[in-house]
């Protein structure tokens, strides 16, 4: 197995056995024993720290009176997300307001760390658009069934009884395709953007990377926002008072 970064190289060589314990509570195995931790993998825990050691400095620099540079930025963010979440889900928008800002911080460092030398965006292996695709996919139906637990699972049989046996298949198809076009969506950008980046990088090293690397950052943040967006439109649809 080939690794393009070191991060995964070292954890291979240290923390191998950790690695293929972890394989095996999922029944999994690796190619190769000796390699268990593939690039995405690490570079997912790297981002999952990161998200914690900013959370911790933000919490302990919390001030009303003169908010710091990383403050006004989460501060940002939470406001973003909180707006857009009122306006997609309504009066529940502030009860999942923190699923999607998690959502959104993770994507988006997965997305911006491919831009440090040495490192990969883990939302150019479908893996990782996948779980994250699924985590939406498992929270609108959990809310849905939460809030209309009589009534939820009727949509699927459609307006008119009589169309139930065509609607059921229909209604399984659109929400199995919601996961698939999210994880698609996010993969094939991050992996075309990633590529183009690094093609112009190896070509010239001055104008052209710069410009790339602008329109990089401008991807992540749009396909980060572009995914949580959808998310909430999905908990729109399932927590609706019309179910």
């Amino acid at each position: 197995m080939t690794h393009e970064t070191w991060l995964a190289q070292f954890f291979n060589n240290h923390f191998a056995g950790v690695g293929n314990a972890l394989l095996g509570l999922f029944h999994m195995t690796a190619t190769d024993p000796k390699e268990p931790w593939a690039d995405h993998m690490v570079m997912q825990l790297l981002v999952a720290v990161l998200m914690i050691l900013l959370l911790v400095i933000v919490k302990g620099r919390l001030s009303v009176d003169k908010p710091g540079k990383l403050q006004h930025i989460f501060e940002l963010i939470h406001g973003f997300i909180a707006e857009s979440a009122d306006e997609q889900v309504g009066h529940d928008g502030p009860k999942h307001t923190l699923i999607f800002e998690t959502l959104f911080i993770f994507l988006l460092l997965a997305n911006l760390i491919g831009l440090i030398p040495g490192f990969m965006s883990p939302t150019q292996a479908i893996y990782v658009p996948l779980g994250c695709a699924l985590v939406a996919f498992g929270y609108y139906n959990y809310v849905g069934l939460k809030k209309h637990p009589g009534t939820y699972l009727k949509h699927f049989l459609g307006p008119i009884p009589a169309l139930a046996p065509l609607m059921i298949p229909i209604e399984i198809i659109s929400h199995v395709a919601r996961p698939l076009s999210l994880t698609i969506r996010l993969f094939a950008n991050m992996y075309a953007g990633e590529q183009v980046t690094l093609v112009f990088l190896s070509l010239t090293y001055l104008v052209a990377p710069v410009i790339f690397m602008g329109l990089h950052v401008f991807v992540s943040v749009l396909q980060a926002y572009i995914f949580v967006l959808m998310t909430m439109i999905y908990v729109a649809g399932a927590v609706a008072e019309d179910h």
